[in-house]
């Protein structure tokens, strides 16, 4: 017998579903003790393959970062797993009341060798929601529940079809449409103030950006002209705001103050966000793209396929910019005025023709390009 082995039962109330694929059964357990029966060694998972993946030709092992970042997220006061962890457990572990409410695991001792038992720590496999249940593993409080469906004595071809399924046919959530759900949150965040610029910017008639930004990441039915997305707006911003966005979050959720030791040079609107200005940092953006229309006219309007100017790679770089000249601007205390900026634009030698794609190419590379010759042009940073 195995001395080492473990033999306490769980039990908790279940649900029975029938679908075409047969029967399984929902039920809300405590993160921990479905932590405690499922395989979900970190170390395990990093460096191998799951039988499911291997079934497949798949290499999905567990990825570190994301796990990291989901412990970050379930620290946040509002976290939440809607969505259900999937897993399988042996027939052999399981009892199930006769009123199918009461589902019981117990450990399976198969013979004295202990070769082919089945331990209480991996009485359950993971078919999807591997990353959520890694990150609960150092959740110690006592309140986060998941959502579980649980599939008994599934087969490796069933549990293939799940994971697939599941896994490698959904569709991923906009990014532009996550930042804009931001705006239902009740307390402040980075993430609300960008995307309140973003909305404000787009709305207003006098905005540089005044029905410009595709607001859920996709174009707006009945409207032309949208050159760049919501979240690389809010993305290129929040970057000025914050350099830890969901702590910040967390933070003011939980009413504490974020930090207030950051550096001026690198986060400039910071002072602003802290102080609930965020009306202040629309208008400073504003003026400083006006200004950019002003020099640029026909490339800041221009919807002429190749012209890059009002697209992501232009719009980053100039946020980048923007970071240079208000810096410059608060040096000399003037005020960010449209023409304040403008002047910095004045002897720029680069014409409207030029804001292409043969100059410009897409990607990283473009942008970079296009940030460094007018850095190099005003002289700044």
């Amino acid at each position: 017998m195995n001395l080492n082995f473990r033999s306490e039962s769980i039990s908790f109330r279940i649900l029975k579903i029938t679908q075409p694929i047969g029967d399984f059964y929902i039920s809300a357990m405590k993160s921990k003790d479905l932590h405690d029966i499922s395989v979900v060694d970190v170390r395990r998972l990093k460096d191998q393959d799951r039988e499911l993946e291997s079934y497949l030709g798949i290499q999905r092992p567990l990825d570190l970062k994301r796990v990291a970042e989901i412990e970050k997220y379930v620290q946040d006061p509002e976290a939440s797993f809607p969505t259900a962890i999937i897993i399988s457990i042996d027939e052999r572990c399981v009892s199930v009341n006769s009123d199918l409410t009461v589902m019981t695991l117990t450990p399976w001792v198969s013979s004295e060798n202990g070769i082919d038992d089945i331990k209480f720590s991996e009485m359950a496999h993971v078919i999807d929601g591997q990353h959520r249940l890694a990150a609960l593993a150092n959740y110690y409080e006592d309140n986060f529940e998941v959502n579980v469906s649980i599939f008994v004595g599934m087969d490796i071809s069933d549990q293939a079809t799940i994971f697939s399924t599941v896994n490698l046919a959904q569709t991923k959530v906009n990014k532009s449409l996550a930042y804009d759900l931001f705006s239902y949150a009740k307390s402040r965040s980075p993430q609300k103030t960008a995307h309140f610029v973003a909305v404000a910017l787009d709305r207003n008639i006098r905005s540089p950006f005044y029905k410009r930004i595709k607001r859920l990441g996709i174009a707006t039915p009945g409207r032309t002209g949208e050159t760049i997305s919501q979240a690389t707006f809010v993305d290129a911003l929040m970057r000025f705001i914050s350099d830890d966005p969901i702590k910040d979050r967390i933070d003011l959720a939980r009413g504490k103050m974020p930090n207030l030791i950051y550096d001026e040079n690198k986060l400039i609107f910071r002072r602003f966000f802290l102080q609930e200005k965020d009306v202040e940092i629309a208008v400073i953006v504003s003026n400083f793209y006006n200004a950019v229309d002003k020099k640029w006219p026909k490339a800041w309007k221009s919807l002429e396929t190749g012209d890059i100017l009002n697209r992501t790679n232009g719009f980053r770089a100039l946020m980048r910019v923007l970071g240079l000249v208000y810096r410059d601007i608060r040096r000399k205390n003037i005020e960010p005025s449209v023409d304040n900026f403008h002047n910095y634009f004045l002897d720029l030698p680069i014409d409207d023709d030029q804001l292409n794609v043969d100059n410009y190419p897409p990607g990283t590379g473009g942008e970079s390009k296009l940030f460094n010759e007018i850095r190099g042009y005003l002289n700044l940073g």
